[in-house]
């Protein structure tokens, strides 16, 4: 996990940006990612990965409970991702 990686614009859904805070070697933050990515194959939006090894207040904030799943600045899960939620979030965030 990069301190920001997998983002880009292209096809991504205006105004939707989600942030997976997370560490390298975390099989619950690569399970997440598997989540978020599965979703984003169906409802594009920006999707950024930060490593909070690489940020002392991250490692802070976070570290109990990696991984964390931020939806427009929104925390939105942590430790699990149900896929069917994030949909539905997602969902609502674009409507409004």
């Amino acid at each position: 996990m990069s301190a920001a990686s997998g983002s880009g614009s292209s096809g991504t859904g205006p105004g939707l940006n989600v942030t997976v805070y997370g560490r390298p070697g975390c099989h619950l933050c690569a399970d997440a990612v598997a989540v978020v990515e599965r979703v984003r194959a169906r409802i594009p939006f920006t999707l950024e990965q930060r490593d909070i090894d690489a940020d002392d207040e991250l490692l802070a904030r976070y570290l109990e409970r990696i991984p964390v799943v931020v939806i427009n600045g929104e925390e939105a899960f942590e430790l699990f991702v149900d896929e069917r939620q994030l949909e539905l979030r997602l969902s609502r965030v674009q409507r409004s």
